[in-house]
């Protein structure tokens, strides 16, 4: 790995311990959540811009070059422009969608003990911060990379692109579809206990799917410019991230809340025999 390009991501990296280590001093002795999410997706913008403009950045303020100018947006390579795009649209639309439900939910029940105890709340910035380090590796790797060595965008490039538009498009349907189905439940136009209906009759967890699969498209984009240290690394994203919904939270803090809740639901059972918990069906 060249050293610009360890430099460029260590420099992110300690971006997002940095955001998320000032977030939790503000959030612990209030021991609130409120902008967990939202700090997150904020940590995730200021680490890809900083993986695109390292170079300009460490030069101006390292090195002391004053005169110094920031690249305009067409002296980068259009994968980086595709990769770092998507990738602020995602965390932007996310953010908000996220701090619009606590503000009417008022608090996470992930948060109810840990942000009672300050090094478990402080572990969990911390894990924050990992997740934003981990999961957009392979922007911050393709960011690296001078324009002069990036490949072009090719097949795979032009493949990613489009599978990330399919995959971001069914998270923001899934989620909107939830949305409208709470809505619709507190107006009761309909007395359903869960939602069944739409992307939701064709796994448990559509949303968590889409996200699973755009950090896949991500890592399609940046294949062919990568090096095989950093191919490898990548790779650790959309793992990463599946291991993270599946097994730690998301999908298992849900599946149990839902079995409880609904444990004697004759429908309830039946949509989980019938629905998948995590990937489609199409056979």
């Amino acid at each position: 790995m060249a050293s610009s390009t360890a430099g460029s991501i260590l420099a992110t990296v300690a971006t997002a311990f940095a955001i998320q280590s000032i977030c939790a001093t503000f959030a612990i002795p209030s021991e609130s959540e409120r902008y967990y999410d939202l700090s997150g997706s904020a940590t995730f913008i200021s680490s890809t811009m900083m993986s695109l403009y390292y170079p300009s950045l460490r030069k101006r303020f390292l090195l002391g070059q004053a005169s110094v100018r920031f690249p305009s947006i067409t002296q980068f390579h259009p994968r980086q422009i595709i990769m770092t795009t998507t990738t602020c649209l995602w965390a932007s639309r996310l953010g908000i969608f996220l701090y619009k439900r606590i503000q009417k939910s008022g608090s996470d029940s992930r948060f109810d003990e840990i942000k009672k105890d300050p090094i478990k709340f402080f572990g969990a910035w911390m894990a924050q911060a990992t997740w934003v380090s981990l999961t957009a590796f392979p922007v911050y790797a393709v960011n690296s990379i001078p324009v002069g060595q990036q490949t072009g965008l090719g097949l795979s490039g032009k493949i990613g692109t489009g599978l990330w538009i399919s995959s971001f498009l069914f998270e923001v349907i899934a989620d909107r579809q939830k949305t409208v189905w709470r809505e619709e439940k507190s107006k009761k136009l309909h007395d359903q206990k869960f939602i069944s209906s739409g992307l939701w009759s064709l796994t448990r967890h559509p949303n968590y799917l889409g996200e699973v699969m755009i950090w896949t498209s991500q890592l399609i984009i940046s294949w062919s410019t990568l090096t095989p240290l950093l191919r490898a690394i990548s790779c650790l994203s959309p793992i990463f991230e599946y291991l993270l919904i599946t097994k730690v939270s998301g999908v298992p803090l849900l599946e149990a809340q839902a079995d409880k809740r609904f444990k004697d639901d004759k429908e309830y059972q039946e949509y989980k025999e019938r629905t998948p918990v995590f990937w489609p069906k199409f056979w």
